[in-house]
């Protein structure tokens, strides 16, 4: 992964509030939530994701990320079964 390379999306976590750099890190933690969601609501894909994660995580926690993340398929749009259509379980907002 090269700052060079365009298909990378470079941030800075000055263009972040607290409080978005915390959503961006909790929607990568969760299972169901994929890539393309937070492309979509913060402008990040998948590299800068993991850039982001890398910088602002403990080494440990970075590594535990990644290996949860490596292989899942429901982190990608295009790897989920076409009867998911909705970023997290029905149950986990409840009013």
């Amino acid at each position: 992964m090269s700052l060079s390379d365009p298909s990378v999306t470079t941030y800075n976590t000055a263009n972040f509030t607290p409080a978005e750099l915390s959503r961006i890190i909790e929607m990568a933690w969760e299972d169901r939530t994929p890539f393309e969601a937070i492309a979509h609501s913060f402008g990040l894909n998948e590299s800068a994701v993991v850039q982001l994660m890398r910088r602002e995580l403990k080494s440990s926690s970075f590594r535990m990320w990644r290996r949860r993340m490596a292989g899942r398929g429901t982190k990608h749009q295009q790897l989920r079964s076409p009867g998911i259509s909705r970023a997290y379980c029905p149950s986990q907002y409840k009013r």
